[in-house]
């Protein structure tokens, strides 16, 4: 019998094969790679799905084809019918035209949105030209003494109030009504035609104009707009009134009482919107089956939300990037090492896709509420939100979670070192409804993530690559852990 001697450069190519085949069995984090995450991101984050808005064209897109990749992974459906948990919330749609517009001495300046103003998600639709009165913080709350409408007339006019509540209070009482809705029903409730909400000029780095569709309380005002602008369009308001923007908010702060007042200059603002009070949306919901007889009936749950801010009159979108198109990606990488696997983890595994996590957690609420065993049989659940930019890696739920956050910290020394020592206790954003529930729960992100936060820049183009594989491979080694014990 002849024996064939393999080439030195034949061996060689052999054994880094054979090493490379073996390591990937040693390790199943190691199929894990950035450009498979980062073709993901720039799918989501693309203009044809317009900023993943629940409800929008855009977004049933995004869970489409997450539904299909987890078809191909032939996971379970966690109803039998299809990967969708149907559920309900509001919708607003903010169509063209549009235009937002300071006169000043019958000069008129024309601003740019995305640059110099956002709407509101929730912004109603209207045409208005309108003097402009300053109210302070847009509270009115006589049984807390303190009333930013008290003595100044805004029938007729636009308000324009800081969007955010003081970070002081009035003997020791905290202020109420401080989401966007809820200030615009007040100032609509003491005869304001509209509102523009303006980030804290005093602030060291102040908040540019986002999009969000956070509302708060109430019912829509369906003609009411509502626009957040940026400083330097509210100082051209403040021009010629013999006062600052920046002077006023030290006023009220330093004096803890407030200082209202009719600016000199008009502003003209068109905004279109189709609300909906109630429309359909959907969680993606995967399940990989555990192999133990006994602990497949326990589960892990791993979390993103799938959903963004969506698009704003047709001139532009929100592409949410990093915000939340990073943890979508991740997990649908995760997905995929878990049922690759030869050897299933023991547990059993449920991979949502969380619709309408902007809005207010609502995808994630509706799963915690509609789990696919009862709640003593989920384990733990791992939430990934913000996980594409920055330079570090941080869990939260340490202070809560001791042991679980002691396992990501552990695989993480043992491999790319990039985990922070600060935690946080509580669950917070999705997972934040699972840990009302009592069950334990880990909240991957970077640290540094929200340079970009929900503005047009969010882009893939922003991410580090090489951190967004990391943390992902981190959150795969933890969650198979967990599912092994």
């Amino acid at each position: 019998m002849k024996y064939r001697v393999m080439k030195p450069f034949t061996l060689f190519l052999f054994l880094v094969l054979t090493s490379a085949i073996h390591a990937q069995q040693s390790d199943p984090a190691s199929s894990i790679k950035k450009e498979d995450l980062l073709k993901t991101v720039k799918f989501l984050a693309s203009k044809e799905l317009g900023g993943r808005l629940p409800g929008d064209i855009g977004y049933t897109k995004a869970a489409n084809f997450m539904s299909g990749e987890l078809k191909k992974l032939k996971l379970k459906k966690m109803n039998g019918k299809d990967y969708f948990q149907k559920l309900k919330v509001e919708y607003n749609k903010i169509l063209p035209p549009e235009h937002l517009t300071v006169i000043q001495n019958g000069r008129k300046i024309n601003y740019k949105l995305g640059d110099d103003y956002a709407y509101r998600g929730f912004t109603g639709a209207g045409k208005i030209n309108s003097p402009v009165v300053f109210c302070g913080y847009g509270l009115s709350q006589p049984e807390l003494n303190y009333d930013d409408y008290a003595g100044i007339d805004v029938k007729g006019k636009v308000a324009m109030v800081f969007k955010y509540n003081p970070k002081w209070n009035v003997d020791g009482k905290n202020f109420t009504n401080g989401n966007p809705r809820e200030k615009a029903i007040v100032a609509a409730e003491h005869g304001a035609v509209g509102i523009l909400f303006v980030s804290f000029p005093n602030d060291a780095e102040p908040q540019r104009p986002i999009g969000s569709v956070i509302a708060g309380a109430g019912e829509q005002m369906i003609n009411f707009p509502e626009v957040h602008i940026d400083l330097p369009v509210a100082d051209k308001l403040f021009e010629g009134s013999g006062t600052t923007l920046k002077e006023m908010q030290t006023k009220i702060d330093n004096t803890k009482n407030p200082s209202s007042l009719l600016l000199p200059n008009n502003v003209e603002v068109e905004v279109h919107a189709k609300y909906e009070k109630e429309k359909e949306v959907m969680n993606v919901v995967g399940i990989l089956e555990g192999s133990d007889p006994v602990l497949k009936n326990e589960y892990l749950v791993i979390g993103a939300h799938l959903d963004h801010v969506g698009s704003q009159a047709g001139k532009i979108y929100f592409p949410g990037a990093n915000d939340n198109a990073s943890g979508s990606g991740a997990l649908l990488q995760i997905a995929r090492c878990f049922a690759s696997m030869k050897e299933k983890p023991k547990r059993s595994i449920a991979f949502v896709f969380f619709a309408s996590e902007e809005q207010g957690l609502y995808g994630a609420k509706f799963f915690s509420e509609n789990l696919p065993a009862p709640k003593e049989k989920i384990k733990a659940m791992i939430n990934m939100d913000c996980i594409g930019y920055g330079d570090s890696i941080q869990v939260g739920g340490g202070k809560s979670f001791e042991n679980l956050w002691k396992t990501a910290k552990k695989l993480d020394s043992e491999n790319d070192k990039l985990m922070v020592a600060s935690t946080g206790g509580g669950g917070g954003a999705d997972a934040d409804p699972f840990f009302q529930k009592g069950i334990p729960t880990l909240y991957f992100v970077t640290t540094n993530s929200y340079k970009h936060l929900h503005m047009i820049s969010d882009k893939v183009e922003t991410l580090n690559g090489k951190l967004f594989e990391a943390i992902t491979k981190l959150a795969f080694r933890t969650a198979h852990a967990i599912a092994n014990d």
